[in-house]
């Protein structure tokens, strides 16, 4: 049965994640992302067997697009949950096996042991009590089931001299990547999701990491340019970048001889033992655990 959480806390949880999921921003970077990443998506997911008359849930569905592709595969005989702590652009969609739903994962009940496939790109690393939000993801999987995770890990959006000395820096991109730590965005998450999974008693587990060249006027850099100009209060209070190297480096991802490198994308997968109890690898100690920061959310979102 889905737990009722009141406005209060849905606003809450909005405003612990570092963007406005329904601002002209958020449109044109769900728009970008879909550009820089479903192929790397659907070919993962496609890994797992997809087939019809799977249940698949997608977490964070943001946009849809991935959500509307998982509708085509699935077909009348399966079904899809997409859900968003802001669902408005997942609700634009129609499919009839589609179920849009507005739900924190944090917090908010999922039937257990229901999907074929769960998915997430990019929202553990955003949210505070992420180990829950991942603990639910695998508790809602059918044994046999997959999850498939994609999360960022900065560390190559910084030019290292000594591995290519013309890499070109921006004072901005520090700037951003102090905020949003601030924030308790884990810039670093993606390399970690394969052992999160091992962790937590998957098999099958494992890994990869894509980056690529991102140029100005690229979706890329279009969707880091939406990222800083949504962000530019508190990245100018920050007092990393003044107003005018703020503005110069915004009009440089725009220019067509800019190139950097982009985020890694590390996407991880890993399957629920068909003939094994899930949860018989819980012990006493970590399912304590596991209520505790539970609690804390709770308290965060109340707050």
């Amino acid at each position: 049965m889905q737990q009722a959480v009141d406005k209060q806390d849905r606003t809450a949880g909005t405003s612990n994640y570092a963007f406005d999921n329904v601002n002209e921003f958020a449109k044109g970077r769900y728009r970008d992302l879909s550009a820089l990443y479903d192929f790397h998506t659907i070919r993962h997911l496609d890994r797992t067997g997809i087939q019809k008359g799977w249940h698949c849930l997608e977490v964070g569905g943001g946009g849809g697009s991935i959500a509307s592709w998982m509708c085509e595969r699935v077909g009348n005989e399966g079904r899809v949950l997409a859900t968003d702590i802001e669902p408005r652009f997942l609700r634009s969609l129609s499919f009839d096996n589609l179920e849009v739903r507005q739900h924190d994962i944090r917090v908010d009940s999922l039937p257990a042991s229901e999907f074929d496939l769960v998915h997430a790109r990019l929202v553990l690393m955003h949210l505070p009590g992420r180990e829950i939000a991942l603990q639910r993801m695998i508790d809602a999987l059918k044994p046999g089931g997959w999850i498939v995770l994609e999360e960022f890990d900065v560390f190559s959006i910084f030019p290292d001299s000594i591995v290519h000395a013309v890499g070109e820096q921006l004072k901005i991109g520090r700037a951003f990547y102090e905020v949003m730590t601030s924030r308790g965005v884990k810039m670093r998450y993606g390399r970690g999701l394969a052992q999160q999974l091992r962790e937590r008693g998957l098999f099958n587990v494992s890994a990869e990491a894509s980056m690529s060249i991102w140029h100005g006027d690229s979706p890329g850099t279009r969707m880091l340019k939406l990222s800083f100009e949504e962000l530019a209060d508190s990245i100018l209070r920050s007092g990393l970048v003044s107003e005018a190297e703020f503005k110069a480096d915004l009009k440089r991802l725009g220019q067509e001889d800019f190139h950097m490198l982009s985020p890694a994308m590390w996407t991880a997968w890993g399957q629920i033992p068909e003939f094994s109890p899930y949860a018989n690898w819980l012990n006493v100690s970590a399912t304590t655990e596991h209520l505790q920061a539970l609690q804390e959310v709770r308290c965060t979102t109340q707050s």
